[in-house]
């Protein structure tokens, strides 16, 4: 990718792929590289500073690969990493450089989304304990009571291609029960992981016909939209041959392909990265 300057696409796994067939869809005339830490995933079940320090090891591989802007498609990551990232790494290596989260844009609209002002947070176990959306969604509707739930073997299921199995409905519905035992009045769901809309359908079935269940590819991508017309200095900056490159962390590359090309609408074929 020589003289390219792409954005960069960040996830623990393979959930990313939903946010960045939103984002490519949206914004198809640019270059874009994936990376997905799989082999170091899933996050949600880890300590602060290990989400941090993954989180920043594969931001700097896409600074690398000579991407000026990285958006973290993973809600563990910005919740645990982002703030750091933003506030101190990036001062040390190169300022000019941006990473953007995904909690914060999908704060600002969740709101709108809910008739009874009540909404379901489903997350991993790390997004669920930072406490992010809780702080985000009254910054922007504090008149909205939100109720949280971990989902802690989802992501596992997931990237195991386990979440279209019948086994995976227990846990589906398991999770989806207490969520709903904390409110009657619960009337949006706010999938706050982006692995979860691989399991979205399931989700619904199980769920009564009123409430409204919500996934942030589309809400991330139109976000970058708004950014990089705030931000033409970025922007013009972007390199725009609508090139697409993946890369995975696990050195079964195979794995990565048939997994993510079953729900990217187009083959996807990675290339190991071998974290130094």
């Amino acid at each position: 990718m020589v003289n390219k300057q792409p954005i960069g696409i960040f996830d623990s796994g393979i959930g990313g792929l939903t946010v960045f067939r939103s984002i490519a869809n949206l914004l198809p005339q640019y270059d874009y590289v994936y990376l997905g830490d799989n082999a170091r995933a899933p996050y949600g079940n880890r300590s602060f500073n290990t989400i941090h320090q993954y989180t920043w090891e594969c931001v700097q591989e896409l600074f690398a690969m000579g991407c000026p802007l990285v958006v973290l498609a993973c809600n563990t990551a910005s919740a645990k990493a982002l703030r750091t990232i933003q506030q101190q790494d990036l001062k040390t290596v190169d300022p000019t450089k941006r990473v953007l989260g995904v909690i914060r844009p999908t704060a600002e609209v969740i709101g709108n989304y809910t008739q009874t002002k009540h909404i379901g947070v489903l997350g991993t176990k790390g997004t669920v304990q930072s406490g992010s959306y809780l702080l985000e969604i009254a910054n922007f509707f504090p008149d909205v009571t939100v109720h949280q739930q971990s989902c802690p073997l989802w992501v596992p299921l997931i990237e195991n291609a386990e979440h279209d199995k019948p086994g995976s409905d227990y846990f589906v519905k398991k999770y989806l029960d207490q969520l709903l035992e904390q409110s009657a009045d619960i009337d949006t769901i706010l999938l706050a992981c982006t692995h979860y809309p691989l399991l979205q359908k399931k989700i619904e079935a199980y769920l009564p016909a009123h409430i409204r269940v919500v996934a942030q590819g589309d809400i991330v991508a139109q976000s970058l939209v708004n950014y990089l017309q705030r931000h033409p200095e970025m922007e013009s900056k972007l390199s725009k041959t609508g090139e697409k490159r993946f890369f995975t962390t696990s050195d079964d590359t195979t794995d990565f392909d048939n997994l993510a090309t079953s729900f990217f609408t187009e083959p996807v074929k990675s290339s190991f990265l071998h974290l130094k």
